[in-house]
């Protein structure tokens, strides 16, 4: 049999063998060979941090990852974010039926790439199997736990006027990428997905640094999105400098043919810190000598004013009001 029927959702043996032949051969730890209706995990000794998340992706491939990378990556990277180490992550796949077997092991097999990659056991789980018509292929659900250390305190509300933006890297590969892949436009580019696990990168920014104020990834709605949040819940102003804000060439001439703004498409292997100013060439450097931190860049500054809004300073000496956006450009990029 090389698809996925209702038969693999029932209970019954098919469903045994595709969680033991695919899910726990690739996922394979202790906690999950115990099989039990719940991960029976170790007690962790500093603040937990619990995230979830579902996926949805339109297409299922593309270039630089799939949706099972970018559901283990996002859920990991929620955690990294609050600045826990993450530990262990569930997962949920709802498959409609008739999926090629062949392409829901690529998935899981890349599952288990970005978990080890990570750091992370997959320990829990559960499979449902709906009618064709009743889900687009597939969908996946993962949550996630991690271990705050001590002394870190790391929220949106934290930002404070003195303080610098930092970004990670590229804006906009992630949403340029999916939107070329799902369209089919006629472009040939050399994009692809920035998908990847940042807890490496965020453990070597706290080693210099604990007392970070914020780290968002921004994802659905772009850097403008996850800037307007942060001004808005710490009631500060946040100044960026367009000119230093690093967007490879293949993503504006695509903004720019479709009218879209790199600063509000997703990314998905990327992160905005706001650090404090004496801190902050210390954290570049570090974050810069990681693989995924090397184009990272200063890009603003946190004002005590105005209020809840995010400006950008143009080269021409100008400033324009980065505002919330009404509607997503692009649905179902993660």
């Amino acid at each position: 049999m090389d698809i996925v029927t209702l038969a693999h959702g029932s209970g019954g043996s098919l469903t045994g063998e595709l969680i033991s032949d695919l899910f726990r051969r690739h996922f394979d730890n202790p906690y999950l060979a115990e099989a039990h209706d719940a991960a029976r995990l170790p007690v962790i000794t500093g603040r937990p941090a619990f995230t979830t998340d579902s996926y949805v992706i339109n297409p299922l491939l593309f270039p630089g990852g799939n949706i099972g990378k970018l559901a283990v990556c996002g859920t990991v990277n929620d955690l990294a974010m609050s600045g826990a180490r993450p530990l262990y992550l569930s997962c949920g796949f709802i498959i409609e039926d008739g999926l090629p077997l062949s392409l829901l092991e690529t998935v899981v097999r890349s599952m288990a790439d970005a978990a080890r990659e990570a750091g992370v056991l997959v320990v829990t789980g559960d499979t449902k199997v709906v009618n064709r018509g009743a889900a687009d292929k597939l969908f996946i659900n993962t949550a996630g736990i991690g271990e705050i250390a001590s002394g870190v305190d790391i929220c949106g509300a934290n930002a404070q006027p003195g303080d610098v933006v930092i970004v990670s890297g590229t804006l906009g590969d992630h949403g340029a990428t999916i939107l070329l892949e799902r369209e089919q436009l006629g472009l040939t580019t050399n994009l692809s997905s920035d998908c990847a696990p940042l807890g490496g990168l965020v453990a070597a920014m706290l080693a210099v640094c604990p007392q970070i104020r914020v780290l968002r990834d921004p994802t659905r709605g772009g850097l403008a999105t996850a800037l307007n949040e942060i001004a808005s819940q710490s009631q500060v102003g946040i100044e960026l400098d367009e000119v230093s804000i690093p967007v490879k060439p293949a993503v504006r001439g695509v903004c720019e043919m479709l009218g879209l703004d790199p600063l509000y498409l997703a990314n998905e292997g990327k992160l905005v810190a706001i650090v404090p100013a004496d801190m902050a060439e210390q954290i570049l450097t570090a974050m810069k000598k990681h693989p995924y931190g090397d184009a990272s860049a200063i890009i603003g500054q946190v004002l005590d004013q105005p209020v809840g809004r995010l400006f950008m300073r143009t080269p021409y000496g100008s400033r324009r009001i980065l505002d919330v956006m009404v509607s997503d450009p692009l649905p179902r990029i993660c």
